[in-house]
């Protein structure tokens, strides 16, 4: 990955300069030769002899901050005072709040919001359970689920590590769909304890967005929890990704005049991700996918200890191809990356079919270089933001659970998922889709509407909604 495409660090330095010693020209170019980007300079305070100043600077990441930083304490007259990361200035105390909807303000309003005319709300939920769903936050509210032990780009890190990532879930949950979403980090890694736990906080939550939960436990976790609740379970590191992933790879063959179901297509990283996708393009009418993992095509014949790879064997590589990737790749329409960095190579691409689609979607490192890529490929997408065609969860999931909630779905069906994905792949017109331009962007604003109008109409038609179509807040 070169480095003018990394996503990069903004620093804070505050910088004392003696006026006599050291000018402000020699700072800007001891930044620049170090290969820093100056984004602001703000005066804090200035005398006779010395100046504060705060100078903002774009590094490529952490490591190359830290060697802008000795090079600035190297010159003669400038002392760094502080270095402030405006990441980790953006996460202090942490990124979500708990806010009223209702100011109380006196005793009659605290009568109302506590005791005692809340016990007859209290009376009214236990007479009909399901007023729960209209007179809590149950209605509208989502439990993030993570044992933090498959955080994306970095692993087992524990469910403290995991803790930023889901506060930043819960924001985007209410900022493209107006879900009120909390972070649950469990600290257990043990299957039965985690279901346990998730079906005893159930009463308080109108669905469950499990995250960052290793294969295989994760698939036991979700099955066993959607048998067991009578709210909507979605693991998204799976299914979200699936859905985004489908609306690209439609949009991608029509742009390119192939059908989906003659497409074949090859699969590294048959982990949660992979076998979700998979699924998902199967119950789209794509017939033919071979999978491939660290120790190869998987085949029918093989024997697999993991029992997603038993059933990933039967169920796809209908021509019984064996071998490496090298085997799976040739004559491939597309490549999906769900694995690492450094899998696939340009020979690789060059012994696909015409018009090759190539979707490496491992994070931070993408399977190959899109720069690399990019002479040999007809469509190139990724799961990076600095690159166009991201593959991002985040088209999917608050729009699927907006609508899962306002319809009260007892579950997230395929019927449903199929829907968000042709509704995110309708978003882009047939005069705007292009090479550069399969998915839309994360901040279209039609995107949340359009997705959750879609799962509703296809939970209603599937018989998993709990709420009446006439219902005003459905046409919303």
């Amino acid at each position: 990955m070169t480095a003018q495409h990394h996503a990069g660090t903004n620093l804070i330095l505050r910088l004392e300069l003696e006026n006599s010693i050291a000018t402000f020209g020699k700072l800007t170019k001891t930044i620049g030769e170090a290969g820093g980007d100056i984004v602001a300079v703000d005066v804090i305070h200035v005398t006779k002899t010395t100046a504060v100043r705060d100078v903002t600077v774009q590094a490529f990441d952490h490591a190359h901050g830290q060697e802008i930083v000795q090079a600035l304490q190297a010159l003669p007259g400038v002392k760094v005072a502080n270095v402030s990361d405006r990441t980790f200035l953006l996460h202090l105390g942490g990124k979500i709040s708990i806010h009223p909807k209702s100011p109380v303000k006196n005793r009659d309003d605290l009568s109302r919001v506590y005791t005692p005319d809340v016990a007859r709300v209290c009376t009214a939920i236990q007479e009909d359970p399901s007023k729960a769903f209209q007179l809590t936050i149950k209605r509208n509210t989502v439990a993030i689920v993570t044992d933090g032990t498959a955080v994306l780009g970095l692993g087992d890190i524990g469910p403290n590590a995991a803790l930023p990532v889901m506060e930043g879930k819960s924001m985007l949950f209410k900022q493209f769909a107006d879900v009120d979403a909390f972070p649950i980090c469990l600290d257990t890694k043990d299957t039965d304890e985690i279901v346990s736990i998730v079906k005893a906080i159930a009463p308080a939550f109108g669905g469950v967005n499990l995250e960052d939960i290793s294969s295989p436990r994760c698939f036991e976790i979700e099955d066993r929890l959607r048998a067991e609740l009578d709210i909507p379970v979605f693991h998204d590191d799976q299914h979200g990704t699936a859905v985004v992933l489908l609306a690209g790879l439609m949009n991608a063959a029509k742009l390119v005049g192939k059908a989906l179901p003659n497409l074949r297509v090859a699969v590294t990283g048959i982990g949660a991700a992979g076998v979700a996708c998979t699924k998902m393009l199967l119950a789209a009418g794509v017939r033919n996918i071979i999978g491939v993992d660290r120790d190869g095509i998987l085949t029918r014949g093989a024997a697999y200890s993991n029992p997603m790879w038993r059933w990933y064997a039967l169920h796809t590589n209908p021509e019984d191809v064996q071998g490496s990737l090298q085997d799976a790749i040739h004559g491939a329409d597309v490549f999906i990356g769900l694995s690492g960095p450094g899998v696939l190579t340009v020979d690789h691409i060059k012994s696909m079919a015409a018009d090759p689609i190539v979707f490496a979607m491992a994070n931070p490192t993408p399977e190959i270089d899109p720069e690399e890529a990019e002479p040999y490929v007809r469509v190139m997408a990724t799961g990076r933001s600095d690159y166009p065609n991201q593959i991002n969860n985040v088209l999917c999931f608050p729009g699927i659970f907006r609508g899962a909630l306002d319809c009260r779905a007892a579950t997230i069906n395929e019927e449903m998922k199929l829907a968000a994905a042709r509704a995110i792949a309708d978003i882009v017109a047939d005069d705007e889709l292009n090479e550069q331009y399969i998915v839309p962007s994360v901040f279209n604003k039609r995107i949340g509407r359009a997705v959750s109008r879609a799962v509703i109409d296809a939970a209603v038609a599937s018989g998993v909604a709990r709420r009446e179509r006439h219902d005003a807040s459905l046409s919303q």
